[in-house]
């Protein structure tokens, strides 16, 4: 295993506090899956600073002798600090599962909603955490992603402290994926169809054309799917 840990203690995750309140979600400037724009509630909650790493997740593999995902040991995706890469959604909510159950913590996938007013950070007019600039005119964004993701952390937090919001890898958010759900959604704390095929996710990825994602940006695959590009981050009430 190629991937080390120090597993005398579980360290807890560094988790931001996102404030409760409105915010306009999605975009009329997007896909259409993306509309229409509304203004949308959200409780406050806290969310991770940072997507789950291969050395957080070590953790989660010796204590379950759960099989650790594909490209666990491969070169370009076994760093400690990077995000761990490859996992379905249900990995990832076993995950959440068992950091609960370790912790005594209710840890769990943030929903869309949630995920969008984190990466937006209280300014709704932008089109990405740090405005309305392209991707391509952020710091060194050509020698970035050659080959994989990147150590988490790299790059500077958007203005609630969270860090690779919008790029570095999809991340998985707890709701069922429906395109036309805008239509339909609750305009408080919305979470998503009852039912469906496919997860929803959020964020960019290191092996896209563009790398870096709208706050807007909707994407989803099947649950049991295991993407080298697919990652988590994990979200708690309290």
């Amino acid at each position: 295993m190629a991937i080390h840990a120090n597993f005398a203690a579980l360290p807890q995750p560094f988790m931001v506090r996102i404030p409760d309140g409105f915010f306009l979600m999605g975009s009329d400037a997007g896909q259409d899956n993306e509309g229409p724009v509304r203004r949308v509630w959200v409780d406050g909650f806290l969310l991770a600073a940072t997507q789950v790493t291969n050395a957080e997740y070590a953790f989660f593999l010796r204590d379950t002798r759960r099989e650790p995902p594909p490209l666990w040991n491969e070169p370009c995706f076994d760093h400690p600090a990077q995000p761990v890469v490859a996992v379905s959604w249900f990995d990832a909510v076993a995950y959440c599962d068992w950091l609960s159950a370790s912790t005594g913590r209710s840890y769990r996938l943030p929903t869309e909603a949630e995920w969008e007013r984190a990466a937006r950070a209280g300014v709704d007019e932008h089109l990405y955490p740090w405005g309305n600039e392209p991707p391509q005119s952020r710091p060194d964004y050509e020698r970035r992603w050659s080959t994989g993701p990147q150590p988490v952390a790299q790059q500077a937090p958007n203005a609630f402290g969270l860090y690779d919001i919008c790029e570095n890898v999809h991340e998985w958010c707890s709701d069922w994926y429906a395109p036309g759900y805008y239509s339909f959604a609750p305009d408080r704390n919305p979470a998503g169809p009852d039912s469906g095929t496919r997860r929803a996710s959020r964020g960019g990825s290191w092996r896209h054309h563009i790398k870096i994602s709208r706050c807007a940006a909707r994407s989803s695959i099947p649950p049991e799917f295991h993407y080298a590009d697919y990652g988590f981050r994990i979200a708690c009430d309290r």
